[in-house]
């Protein structure tokens, strides 16, 4: 019986990667045991075929024509990895997740995410990564795209809520997304809960005019 080459394995799976993705060790868990993986990833970035962000987090170069150089990997993309590589769910919070909802266009300074395991923070070139442990009901058991939602509204506050900030997120929402938000968001705060009704059952209730 031959040996398993663990090497040729992750690589290949690296290889069908898209350029951008972000990996950890626990993401080939399925090859083999964290230390052979570890030191797999570490021969691929020696041969320069991966790159590291953070100790024990990786990602597959991509090149970008326009810029004429290569990119750094998607922030939202290294959080997830990290995560990944703890076991938490996290969730985007504060700027992050208006940006990543299509309310703001602002990059973020910091990356922010609540999530139920450590407050940790992680810096790499000019990115910073902060992670705060919330309460589980704030993320657990609830999809995606509804505990973005959540977050989002609380980031923005009651009182600078808008029509025109309504219709945005309901436009982003598939109408599966807010089947399930009605359904998932009963335990959000009360106010926050009837913003999300008011959402998905397309029905503005809230009029009020952009705060300066």
């Amino acid at each position: 019986m031959s040996r398993p080459n663990y090497y040729q394995a992750v690589k290949k799976k690296i290889e069908a990667a898209p350029n951008g993705f972000v990996f950890v060790a626990a993401d080939f868990a399925n090859v083999a045991e964290t230390q052979r993986i570890s030191d797999c990833l570490y021969r691929l970035e020696k041969e320069k075929i991966i790159s590291r962000v953070l100790f024990g987090v990786y990602y597959k170069p991509e090149y970008s024509s326009l810029l004429g150089e290569y990119i750094a990997p998607a922030p939202d993309a290294v959080a997830h990895a990290i995560a990944r590589n703890f076991g938490w769910t996290i969730v985007p919070c504060g700027d992050t997740a208006l940006n990543l909802l299509g309310l703001s266009t602002q990059v973020p300074a910091v990356w922010s995410y609540v999530s139920d395991g450590a407050y940790k923070e992680y810096a790499y070139g000019n990115t910073t990564i902060k992670f705060k442990r919330t309460t589980n009901r704030d993320i657990s058991n609830l999809s995606f795209k509804t505990a973005l939602t959540i977050q989002a509204l609380k980031a923005l506050g009651k009182e600078y809520i808008t029509d025109e900030l309504l219709v945005k997120i309901r436009c982003v929402l598939t109408e599966e997304e807010k089947e399930k938000m009605v359904t998932e968001a009963k335990s959000a705060t009360a106010w926050v809960y009837e913003i999300i009704k008011s959402i998905c059952n397309e029905q503005i209730i809230i009029h009020k005019k952009a705060m300066s």
